[in-house]
């Protein structure tokens, strides 16, 4: 396959990836749907807030006559819920959920009513919110970029090791610089302004995000290895980027920074 068709491949499948990630991920926007009265209702509750304000709340219901309540507790305590009254702006009903530290969590439900018939919009179970310190776009979106750019670079070494015609080796030098400054300098600066730890992966912690990046690093250090000398290591590269493809491909913040509100001063 020509060169070109093969760059046109990894976007495809890179992008595709990012989609997926993007979309599986726990603090992707939980979409809620049910019918109150006459009126079918469509919502995009968050699952994921800056630590700066209260988190706004918001459901379009146009039936003037349906009212509800959002109740909350601190995610994995004891904490009896605590309801508060959702109130009318204009075709919305609105409530609130306080601002928390940050990786702090609130297990929370939206109940809808209408004529005396009562509507969660999150199901049996509550949906989980947690709340981060803001991050500058200065780091933030060098670090998606480079993040993307070092899927797509392994993604095309992949391809292009398939064959014989056309040489990886500069790919996967340009993959694992890019994975470094984006997974293991840009990314640790985005996990301390949000969270206030640079690393909370392996060996002292579970974080996903954190843990899959160390492991994609380690299989193009391998790949690297294997092609020192100008060999091309096809076997290796193709490895690797499918470790990448596969690690990418988890879902973001999977297993990621949770506050112990246990270990909080009383």
């Amino acid at each position: 396959m020509k060169k070109g068709w093969l760059w046109v491949l990894a976007v495809l499948i890179t992008l595709t990836a990012a989609v997926y990630q993007r979309m599986t991920g726990p603090t992707y926007p939980f979409r809620a749907k049910a019918r109150i009265g006459a009126s079918d209702i469509s919502a995009r509750l968050p699952r994921s807030a800056e630590n700066v304000k209260d988190r706004e709340v918001s459901v379009r219901v146009p039936d003037a006559t349906a009212d509800g309540y959002v109740e909350y507790k601190r995610f994995k305590t004891d904490d009896p819920f605590t309801r508060v009254e959702m109130t009318r702006e204009g075709d919305k009903l609105v409530a609130f959920l306080p601002k928390q530290p940050p990786a702090g969590k609130l297990a929370y439900r939206v109940v809808l009513a209408s004529l005396g018939e009562m509507t969660s919009l999150t199901g049996e179970n509550p949906i989980v919110i947690r709340f981060k310190g803001p991050v500058s776009m200065i780091i933030q979106l060098p670090h998606i970029l480079i993040m993307f750019l070092a899927m797509l670079f392994s993604t095309a070494a992949g391809l292009f090791a398939l064959g014989k015609r056309h040489n990886p080796r500069k790919l996967a030098v340009w993959t694992a610089v890019l994975l470094f400054l984006g997974g293991f300098i840009l990314g640790p600066m985005m996990q301390q302004s949000a969270f206030g730890k640079l690393w909370t992966g392996f060996p002292f912690g579970t974080d996903m995000t954190d843990n899959k990046t160390l492991v994609a690093m380690l299989a193009w250090v391998a790949a690297l290895i294997a092609g020192r000398k100008g060999r091309p290591a096809r076997g290796w590269i193709l490895a690797a980027s499918v470790v990448l493809l596969a690690v990418y491909s988890i879902p973001h913040s999977l297993f990621g920074s949770e506050l112990d509100y246990a270990k909080l001063p009383k």
